[in-house]
């Protein structure tokens, strides 16, 4: 379908929509009513910018009349000429703004993460990275207006963190992280370091959508659930109740801890909330398998098995590998100043996925 075709039928489907949310017997079907209003609300943002195109091509078909009109007059045909270049590039970026508009929506953007952060190579050094990449998150999820909330951590010795789950809430928060999946690497001088040499560590960061219990319902057959004692750092126990919680789920093999918690049913409740995550995001990614390699290129979720950023501390100096971003900016980017970093990924890849849809919509 031509591109300005599918606008002209999404403007259709817009009004068609408008006349069904006006008639009376529709506020008396409130699922009705709210399909509607959504499905209303979805197509507004691409009907009012093709309506400005649509202004912008009236009034460059009335300033070329107007020039062939006036072509005896030097003056009134360099101010037609001035107007027709003026409209003909707004005319250009209001289409490339379309272009990003019409782009598929992924249907977990608008989700709850968890997010999920586990020192790799590097011992103490890698622990010590670890938390201050969540600290980083947090910094960020705190300028968003989002909430964090830890569901498990485990502390190093040297009060670092060998693992971090959290949950992050708040409005469009997988459309932001979804791109953090991945190795991080860290090139700095550790304070041990007696002779100043740079050490190379590694964390893992996991951005899972959170899902609801609609989603990934969980058979309580399926699950074993065991409890222990919580234990500190250096693995000695921190109490004497039964209160952690450890949920395996016994058709993947999939197992998920929670101990940060003095009560064994709240424990119980963040385990499963990272269980159902950790389910849906295998679904998804059984989904993709399903998708031509083209196309699941294009897709750029982030393998959290590819080393996507390093982070180099000497140099103040933050590269994401994927695009070939350098930042000499680093010291920013550790207190949650990510929005630079965010953008170009989201940017980056909306380009590319366009450019798999384009055949759909060009």
């Amino acid at each position: 379908m031509h591109f300005f075709d599918k606008l002209a039928e999404i403007e259709k489907k817009y009004d068609e929509l408008s006349v069904e949310l006006s008639a009376p017997g529709v506020f008396a079907d409130p699922a009705r009513y709210q399909k509607a209003a959504k499905a209303h609300a979805d197509l507004r943002a691409v009907v009012e910018k093709f309506r400005q195109w649509k202004e912008v091509q009236k009034g460059l078909v009335e300033t070329k009349t107007l020039l062939e009109e006036s072509a005896a007059d030097p003056a009134m045909k360099t101010m037609a000429h001035e107007e027709i270049a003026g409209l003909e590039r707004r005319q250009g970026e209001i289409e490339a703004e379309l272009k990003v508009l019409l782009v598929p929506k992924d249907p977990n953007d608008e989700k709850n993460v968890v997010l999920e952060i586990r020192a790799g190579t590097g011992g103490d050094e890698a622990t010590l990275f670890a938390q201050e990449v969540f600290r980083m998150y947090s910094r960020y999820a705190e300028t968003q207006g989002w909430r964090a909330e830890v569901l498990s951590s485990s502390a190093s010795a040297v009060g670092g963190l060998k693992e971090v789950i959290a949950v992050i809430e708040g409005q469009k928060v997988y459309s932001k992280l979804k791109y953090e999946s991945g190795v991080h690497r860290v090139q700095r001088v550790p304070a041990t370091e007696q002779q100043g040499r740079i050490h190379t560590s590694a964390i893992t960061v996991a951005v899972l959508p959170e899902a609801d219990e609609v989603e990934v319902q969980i058979d309580p057959k399926d699950i074993r659930v065991d409890t222990f004692c919580s234990s500190g750092p250096g693995g000695q126990s921190v109490n004497t109740t039964y209160s952690a919680v450890r949920i395996t789920h016994l058709p993947t093999g999939m197992v998920v801890s929670c101990q940060d918690e003095k009560s064994q049913i709240k424990n119980r409740a963040k385990a499963l909330r990272v269980l159902r995550s950790r389910l849906y995001e295998m679904k998804l990614q059984e989904q993709q398998k399903q998708i031509t390699e083209e196309r699941r290129s294009q897709i750029g979720t982030g393998d959290r098995s590819e080393k996507i950023r390093t982070y180099n501390f000497p140099q103040n100096r933050l590269t994401d590998h994927r695009i070939g971003l350098n930042l000499h900016q680093l010291d920013r980017v550790m207190e949650g100043k990510i929005d630079d970093i965010i953008d170009a990924l989201i940017a980056h890849y909306q380009a590319q996925k366009f450019k798999g849809d384009g055949q759909a919509i060009g």
